[in-house]
């Protein structure tokens, strides 16, 4: 079957109609997290401001594309959530987490504190429905957020953001009077690439519909923070960070301390080659002109995740790599193959394929990482992703479609760029509307391959 046709079918049929409308709360507003592996909704439910801002935008996005489907009703009742149960009308900010009904939850120990990488999807999934509605009132919360971010996470000294914040809007660290037992507390006072690339991710799409001075200020601080920063010398992203942008690294230490951080201090290829396709987005929509520093920066993250996290042998992306001390090569330390990486793989090499023609071992990589995900990463039997490659956790296969980190959003935004990519020709814009998007991320495309050639 040809390539346009599959992914295509894996959008449309297997990805949109298997999530929606089957996880929108139509009790009590906003999408559902948990669904079983054979798409039945569990009976214990908590909303995440991730998980329900990313919902927002996959519909929003979907919704310029399929435009005679009732995605943009879906995403607006998701909305509605957000304003009325997610957003803190005393001090502001996105909560982390609500339970079902949008009340207070102790899931994960988050009860109300705040995280500035909840508040970036929330931006993200805003300014993607503005975009669709050109409803002020959500562009004003967007708005709102940027400003609550920039008020209480915003650094004015080392620049970038804290990503920890108690209800009140207060950043606060190991040695803080506040102290929280919430699951990822292990991160508390370090300055982070994930909430980094997502702030810039969130920026961007806002800066899309909203071209303030002072966002873009922010927004060319991030992608040069990134770029210079934390991206490291030989291609990868350094994860964790001091206030003032030092390394935060474990390599030097005994095994059993450097096993014990790996959290904090590994090579996650996945989070590179995404990095790479963000700050190329990014740089395009600041109209940098002729900005082959940011070009040949993502080209390294996408080479390195090649040559260290392919696996030669079978196909797809390794999960995680290190450095070890006195080592020059990077050794695989977590050889699972999770879904969203092989997403965000497809996105990154049929991007690379176009900008650089002629190193046609990009689209070769593209081609081989679809037939894997075709193998092992999507169930033939129930639709959809499952979290890990069979090939590596056959149990998977019973693990469930849905919590709150595993949504629609990667793969979504995958195989919606991959096929607007794909589609020069307009093989699609007979059923769906896809004309649009090509049209868009052809101009993109172009933009930076004549950059390459310069």
């Amino acid at each position: 079957m040809d390539i346009i046709k599959e992914l295509n079918i894996e959008l449309k049929e297997n990805l949109l109609n298997r999530w929606y409308p089957l996880i929108v709360d139509r009790q009590l507003g906003g999408f559902y997290s948990n669904v079983t592996f054979d798409w039945n909704i569990s009976k214990e439910q908590e909303k995440m401001i991730v998980t329900q801002a990313r919902h927002i935008w996959v519909l929003s996005k979907a919704s310029e594309i399929f435009t005679e489907d009732s995605y943009e009703d879906l995403a607006i009742q998701g909305y509605s959530f957000l304003k009325d149960y997610m957003w803190d009308k005393e001090y502001g900010g996105f909560y982390q987490i609500r339970n079902k009904q949008g009340e207070i939850s102790s899931f994960e120990n988050w009860f109300d504190e705040k995280r500035v990488y909840g508040n970036a999807f929330a931006i993200y999934g805003l300014a993607a429905l503005y975009n669709l509605t050109h409803d002020k009132e959500v562009l004003d919360l967007a708005i709102d957020t940027f400003y609550w971010i920039e008020n209480h996470a915003y650094d004015p000294i080392h620049k970038g953001y804290f990503q920890f914040l108690t209800r009140e809007g207060k950043p606060f660290n190991k040695h803080s009077e506040y102290k929280t037992n919430a699951t990822d507390k292990a991160e508390v006072g370090f300055k982070d690439q994930n909430s980094s690339i997502h702030l810039l991710e969130a920026f961007t799409e806002l800066y899309k519909v909203w071209p303030n001075d002072l966002l873009r200020e922010r927004l060319n601080e991030l992608l040069f923070l990134i770029r210079d920063t934390i991206v490291s010398e030989v291609g990868y992203l350094k994860l964790f960070f001091s206030r003032d942008w030092r390394h935060i690294s474990f390599k030097h230490l005994s095994d059993e301390e450097r096993v014990d951080n790996y959290g904090l201090d590994h090579v996650s290829f996945g989070h590179d080659y995404e990095t790479a396709f963000l700050m190329l987005e990014a740089s395009y929509f600041l109209g940098l002109k002729n900005d082959i520093k940011t070009l040949r920066v993502s080209k390294k993250l996408l080479d390195h995740a090649i040559e260290n996290g392919w696996d030669k042998a079978h196909g797809g992306f390794f999960d995680g790599g290190y450095y070890f001390d006195g080592k020059e090569k990077c050794s695989i330390i977590k050889d699972t193959k999770t879904w969203w990486p092989q997403a965000e793989g497809l996105n990154a090499l049929l991007l690379f394929s176009k900008i650089y023609p002629k190193e046609s071992h990009y689209f070769k990589l593209f081609k081989s990482l679809w037939s894997y995900v075709k193998k092992y990463s999507i169930d033939p039997v129930n639709q959809g992703w499952y979290w890990g490659s069979i090939e590596k956790q056959p149990n998977m296969s019973t693990e469930p479609k849905g919590s709150i980190w595993k949504a629609s959003y990667h793969d979504g935004r995958s195989l919606m760029n991959c096929l607007s990519m794909l589609d020069e020709n307009s093989k699609l814009t007979n059923t769906n509307n896809f004309e649009n998007k090509s049209r868009e991320i052809q101009k993109f495309i172009e933009h930076w391959k004549n950059i390459a050639k310069s």
